[in-house]
Order: C-alpha cells, then sequence, then structure tokens
C-alpha cells in the first residue's frame, strides 16, 4: 500500500532577513514629483531610473555624445513615421547637425514627396481599394517616375534624385521635405525599395530597371555610413522588415570590407516588438562590443523626446 501524502510543512520554511535580499527596485530609482514651471530637462531627470525611463536617457545620452565627438548618427526609419507628423523634426536635426544620414524605404519618398508637394499625404486605401483607384493619383508617380529617370545622371542614388528634383522645382513644402533637406545640407538620405510594395510600381511610367540600380546605389551608400558607425548611433524607427535586414547586411558587407565596427550604439523604436528590428538592429550587430537597445511606444512621441533631450544635452555644453 502506497504511503499517504501529506501537505507540506510550512513550518519547516527556512527565510532571511529583507536586508540580505537583491532587489532590482529601489525608491532611489523613483519618478520625481512634476514641479509648475519646471524645465525640460527636469522632466528627463525625473523620469524613474527604471526599464525605459532609464533607456531613454541613454539613448539621448549616447546620441548626443556621437553629435558632440562628430560621430556618425543615422536614421533608419519606416514611411510611417512621416505620416504621422515627424517631418519637421528629423529636418531640424538634419540642420543642427546631429543626424548624419538617412534611410528609408520605398513608401518615403512617396510620403515626403506629397508633403512637399500639396502639404497632404497618406490616402484612406479601405476607401480607394473597392474602386480600384487606391494609388492612382498621377502627379506623384509622373514627378517620381521623372527624378528616377534622370537619376543615373544626376546623382549618387535614387534619394539624391528625388530630393534633387524637389530643390529643383522648388515645390510650394520642400522645406517640410527630408529628401530636399538632404540635397539641400549634403547629407545622405538613401531610399530601399521593395519591388511591387509602393504605389508607383502600379504605374505604367515605373522604370524598374532604372529604379534598382538607383536603389542599389543607396545601398552601397548606405552601407559606407553603416562602415562609419564606430562611435556613432543607428536607430530604426518604424521599420519592421525592410531596413533591420539591409542594416545586417550592411554591417557584415562593412565588417568584410575591414571598417572597424566594435562599440557603437543601435536604438530601435516602434509599437510593438518585431523580431527582425530585435534581432538584426539591437542584437546580433552589437554583439562584439556596443549596445542595443529596444523602446516600445509610439513614434510621434517618442523622437520629439528624444530630439529635444539631445538639443537640451548639446546646448548645456556649449
Amino acid at each position: 500500500m502506497r504511503k499517504k501524502i501529506e501537505p507540506i510543512d510550512l513550518n519547516r520554511v527556512k527565510t532571511y532577513p529583507l536586508s540580505k535580499r537583491k532587489s532590482k527596485v529601489s525608491a532611489v530609482d523613483f519618478a520625481k514629483i512634476w514641479k509648475k514651471g519646471a524645465s525640460f530637462q527636469d522632466f528627463l531627470d525625473g523620469l524613474p531610473n527604471i526599464l525605459a525611463g532609464n533607456q531613454i536617457r541613454t539613448v539621448i545620452s549616447a546620441v548626443a555624445r556621437a553629435a558632440r565627438e562628430k560621430k556618425t548618427i543615422l536614421l533608419g526609419m519606416g514611411a510611417h513615421v512621416i505620416k504621422v507628423g515627424l517631418n519637421p523634426v528629423i529636418v531640424d536635426l538634419m540642420q543642427r547637425g546631429i543626424v548624419t544620414g538617412v534611410a528609408m524605404n520605398g513608401a518615403g519618398i512617396i510620403h515626403d514627396l506629397e508633403v512637399a508637394m500639396t502639404g497632404q499625404t497618406s490616402e484612406d486605401v479601405a476607401e480607394s481599394i473597392d474602386d480600384g483607384s487606391f494609388g492612382m493619383a498621377s502627379e506623384t508617380c509622373v514627378f517620381l517616375c521623372q527624378a528616377i529617370a534622370e537619376s543615373d545622371t544626376r546623382s549618387a542614388g535614387l534619394g539624391q534624385a528625388v530630393g534633387h528634383a524637389i530643390v529643383k522645382n522648388r515645390l510650394p513644402l520642400m522645406d517640410q521635405s527630408i529628401l530636399a533637406a538632404g540635397s539641400r545640407l549634403g547629407i545622405p538620405v538613401t531610399v530601399h525599395v521593395a519591388i511591387g510594395t509602393d504605389i508607383i510600381h502600379m504605374h505604367p511610367q515605373f522604370d524598374p530597371a532604372k529604379t534598382g540600380q538607383a536603389s542599389h546605389r543607396d545601398f552601397r551608400l548606405f552601407t559606407s555610413m553603416v562602415g562609419s558607425l564606430e562611435g556613432g548611433v543607428y536607430l530604426n524607427v518604424g521599420s519592421a522588415v525592410i531596413l533591420p535586414e539591409i542594416f545586417l547586411k550592411a554591417v557584415t558587407l562593412a565588417r568584410n570590407l575591414g571598417h572597424a565596427l566594435d562599440n557603437f550604439t543601435t536604438v530601435n523604436l516602434d509599437f510593438i516588438r518585431h523580431y527582425r528590428p530585435l534581432t538584426n538592429v539591437t542584437q546580433r550587430p552589437t554583439t562584439r562590443g556596443g549596445t542595443g537597445i529596444n523602446l516600445i511606444g509610439h513614434h510621434e512621441i517618442l523622437l520629439p523626446l528624444i530630439a529635444a533631450g539631445v538639443i537640451e544635452a548639446m546646448e548645456s555644453t556649449s
């Protein structure tokens, strides 16, 4: 007959003093309450020194330090960053010499151009896809296809071609254009196209051969910028697939060609945790040295916060 199983005797449990336990949270790291009239720096200093509160300060510090030391600060971005109204923030960072290079996907040139051309972008897909009118606005395609047609003789790549065309045609809101800012300031803005993903690919004027050729030149230009990231910062903002994949290839190509990439900071900002940005941006490239940080939140809040923090940090040391 099997021995009867009795409830465990809790009187035999071993305990120890709370003072001897290692705790991960301390009151010294808690948030500070807000005082009316305080500064933005007070706001940052008052964030809890825990998880994202600590990480956002780390990002700000890394970007500010890289900017002061004239290191590469490269911003990779999905087109959603444009659609939530962040062009002025990015253009300002470029004008201040903080962001030294920008990379975007193929949709980026569409939304950036439409902002420069009309001050509006992002059509209602659900409304227009039923009758087949989605993506069929003519001016966007005609302008971009003409810029692409001139890319092999007038620029080093697709981004510079479109930026040059926006400036040349003096579009009404070109001061809001990231591509135009790159052309005007001499800051590389590269464009990385996946054929079939963008509305202009549906138009008869579209030239896939020249687009691919120009985008490949941009990949080579992007890799040159990645090759200079030692001591710098790479931010991936809102790109879940295209730019994380391109960044990983650029890192290995730069190392293959002998560039030192042993100590730099990578940052991913997005609404949710995606596999590729976590793996290809914050983890794999920094395993031999450096720091990878992942912050979850809305672009329209996180990026202006980081930009403001960097500007405050830069001006406090100038």
